[in-house]
């Protein structure tokens, strides 16, 4: 019968060859490996906490949760258990658990880098990014080779408005692995590219060798159609989002009949919701629209007022519904969630909100919620919270379909699956024009349209107008909204640390030829004046 001293140093080399397996997702062995040590050492935390990170692996999150809590309970100073059970909680989307867990996590100084870059990962996906930084950064110092590692920094950074040292960790993390496809690009899209000063040798060779990675083309394609922009040549932009898109297309196979589904359960909601109204306490203000249409500027200028904290992009309010709602499918939301409003709590779905928001993210008095999506909420918004305020941005159409065009959404969040052609993007647009004039004639006064142009153009009178709306004094900093030190999601985090400037405005001008397809749909529906456009 071997020693104890000989036993333990055996389960310790198998543990070890566990990890090692993980790393290279050779998951069999490394789940033989930790059972084999479970059966001399049943109450081994560390065999918990690698079954834990594979069964995260597969997606299958409640049960690695239980797996990382069991851990905990057999090591409660296992600071990568709690920062993965956290990983887990969000993924469930139990964000005020995850935030609670992930602090404790922190509270016990971990040294190593995959805890201390999950820990960054768990609070900046909670909102928490001023949080989030350090522990990126430490992860990175800690592990230089690791490529995620200086791109998680990096992103982090680029939030933060560190332009500079965004730059010099994207760059770090392209050396670190020169086959990453994520460096380069990413310096590509905050970099003014020039005749003289551009990477598109490198971007092309890039996309060449990726030509089977549908993720790597993207990155790639979107970074290369960025870089002719900047050296003003537009079709050929447009040529490489077309070539950047083809194969995510061909693999998310989007159906436009979904959108469609969704805008006409949102018309539903809001005539099903004339006659309710909760009353739970609270006054948020709700900006939002389509993505690229200024969301982000009029939440900088709104929270850059004295009485006004920004939220960020929350995903609580459509949460907090479906949790209520308690609907079958996958979807946090869905026209079959949208339904289910006609039956549930409203007073207890806007308490659900404000507590998940205060409670995670530690905000007091007026806060804004810019999450674009929360347009389709807009009627239960309204009804939920009596005290709440609904902005919805509007911009140019065809300015509107090129923008959502041009932006490389993240691949996993299937609400902008449209944006892989001009003409489904276009086609939603159409959906969206509907389902928004349709609420300005159905909802109550606490909703308001604005336009990005008069924001841009007439910036006092507009501030003046929505702080207004939401019952609040003007005050000068709101003007300056871009001396605000607050994070600021990637896709917006140059424009808006400068001053207001108009060269975005009519930018499909620049693209007519390329638009052609789209604008006929938006021209059909009514969406676009036929006067507008150059007649060949």
């Amino acid at each position: 019968m071997p020693s104890f001293a000989s036993q333990t140093e055996s389960n310790a080399a198998r543990l070890a060859a566990a990890a090692r397996h993980l790393s290279v997702k050779a998951y069999q062995d490394a789940h033989r490996e930790c059972l084999e040590v479970l059966k001399s050492d049943p109450g081994n935390a560390e065999a918990f906490y690698l079954l834990g990170i594979l069964t995260a692996d597969h997606a299958n999150f409640a049960k690695a949760d239980e797996l990382f809590a069991r851990a905990v309970s057999l090591d409660a100073k296992h600071a990568g258990a709690r920062a993965q059970r956290a990983r887990c909680l969000l993924a469930l989307s139990r964000r005020t658990e995850a935030v609670e867990t992930v602090r404790e996590a922190a509270k016990l100084a971990p040294s190593d880098a995959f805890t201390l870059d999950t820990i960054g990962v768990v609070l900046s996906r909670a909102g928490l990014h001023s949080e989030a930084l350090p522990f990126y950064g430490r992860a990175a110092a800690a592990n230089p080779e690791n490529a995620d590692h200086h791109y998680n920094h990096a992103a982090a950074l680029q939030f933060a408005g560190e332009m500079d040292a965004a730059r010099e960790a994207y760059r770090r993390c392209a050396e670190a692995d020169p086959t990453d496809t994520r460096g380069i690009p990413a310096i590509v899209q905050i970099t003014k590219q020039t005749a003289d000063a551009n990477e598109i040798a490198t971007l092309e060779r890039m996309y060449a060798q990726h030509s089977g990675d549908a993720d790597a083309l993207l990155r790639a394609g979107h970074a290369l159609a960025k870089t002719y922009e900047d050296l003003k040549q537009p079709a050929e932009a447009l040529d490489w989002l077309g070539r950047a898109k083809v194969l995510k297309r061909t693999q998310i196979r989007h159906d436009p009949s979904v959108d469609a589904a969704l805008f006409d359960a949102a018309m539903r909601t809001a005539d099903m919701l004339l006659e309710r109204t909760g009353s739970a306490l609270g006054a948020p203000i709700f900006i939002c629209g389509m993505p690229r249409t200024g969301t982000t500027l009029v939440d900088r200028i709104l929270s850059s007022h004295s009485a006004v904290t920004s939220g960020g992009e929350l995903t609580d309010f459509a949460l907090c519904l479906k949790r209520l709602a308690k609907t079958p499918s996958n979807l946090v939301l869905d026209p079959e969630t949208l339904g289910a409003v006609s039956r549930i709590d409203l007073t207890a779905l806007g308490e659900a909100y404000m507590h998940s928001v205060r409670t995670s993210l530690g905000l007091s008095g007026r806060l804004t919620d810019k999450m674009p999506l929360n347009i389709l909420l807009a009627p239960v918004i309204l009804a939920a919270l009596p005290e709440a305020r609904v902005i919805c941005l509007r911009r140019h159409p065809a300015d509107t379909v090129l923008s959502n065009y041009r932006q490389m959404f993240a691949t996993s969040f299937s609400y902008y699956n449209y944006a892989y052609t001009l003409e489904d993007t276009a086609r939603y647009y159409v959906g969206f024009d509907r389902m928004v004039r349709h609420f300005e004639a159905a909802l109550p006064e606490r909703f308001m349209v604005v336009h990005y142009e008069k924001v841009v153009t007439e910036i006092e009178p507009q501030t003046r107008r929505m702080l207004d709306f939401c019952g609040l004094p003007f005050e000068e900093q709101c003007l300056a909204f871009h001396e605000t030190a607050a994070p600021v999601a990637p896709a917006s985090s140059a424009q808006v640390r400068e001053p207001l400037y108009t060269s975005a405005l009519a930018r499909w001008k620049r693209y007519e030829a390329g638009l052609s397809p789209a604008l006929d749909i938006l021209e059909a529906a009514g969406c676009l004046d036929p006067a507008e456009r150059t007649r060949a």
